[in-house]
């Protein structure tokens, strides 16, 4: 049975000039996370991350780390919204106390429930969310019982896809989103009745004496 490992890319650069480029904390973390599917032993990896420099950055440093020797593919599938558009579009006026965290989930809620909200590519919330899995079921359907994948993508496409998996409300696959961990592993099994979810969010890798890798955003 394929295993399909979606992979959120490392730490970015937040309030930085280019919030694409990887943090150096987002580059040992993607080092580490290479360092994990190595020693899970994937049979012939076939590896693709989006096109944004984050997701591509992570996917060569991860597999520089593990040993792959296949090349990377991009496919634009896997790309993540832009969450400053969403947040400046749909999320309330911030007070004292609102957190970036607070108003992308209130912008995620308004731009999921309104079929006709768009973000700064055009895309509905369902546009999103469908060329995401058109993705992965193309995916799924070119593997082989004998090879395994390992996707660099991001985390509300992390979230959009599992909450399509498990039949999630907005509201489940907003936390879904909320918690997604840097360089974390989420797995999925391609079957003969489907794709399922085996797990989400993983990041032992970032336990013990590599705590300090931890991070959420």
């Amino acid at each position: 049975m394929p295993l399909i490992c979606l992979v959120r890319h490392g730490q970015a650069s937040a309030g930085a000039d280019d919030y694409d480029v990887l943090s150096e904390p987002g580059r040992v973390q993607a080092a580490a996370v290479g360092r994990e599917l190595a020693r899970r032993g994937l049979r012939d990896p076939y590896l693709v991350s989006g096109t944004l420099r984050r997701q591509r950055d992570t996917a060569e440093l991860l597999a520089e780390a593990a040993g792959f020797g296949q090349p990377l593919q991009q496919d634009a599938r896997w790309n993540e919204y832009d969450h400053l558009d969403l947040i400046a579009r749909y999320a309330p006026v911030p007070g004292p106390a609102s957190s970036m965290q607070v108003l992308l989930d209130h912008a995620l809620l308004a731009w999921m429930r309104d079929p006709a909200a768009t973000d700064a590519d055009g895309e509905t919330w369902a546009a999103f969310a469908g060329r995401a899995a058109a993705g992965l079921a193309e995916l799924s359907a070119a593997l082989g019982r004998g090879r395994d994948a390992v996707v660099v993508t991001s985390g509300g496409v992390l979230a959009a896809l599992c909450g399509e998996l498990l039949s999630l409300s907005p509201e489940g696959v907003v936390a879904l989103n909320r918690v997604a961990v840097n360089a974390s592993v989420t797995t999925l099994a391609v079957g003969a009745s489907g794709t399922t979810l085996l797990t989400f969010n993983e990041h032992a890798h970032f336990t013990g004496d590599r705590r300090q890798l931890l991070t959420y955003r």
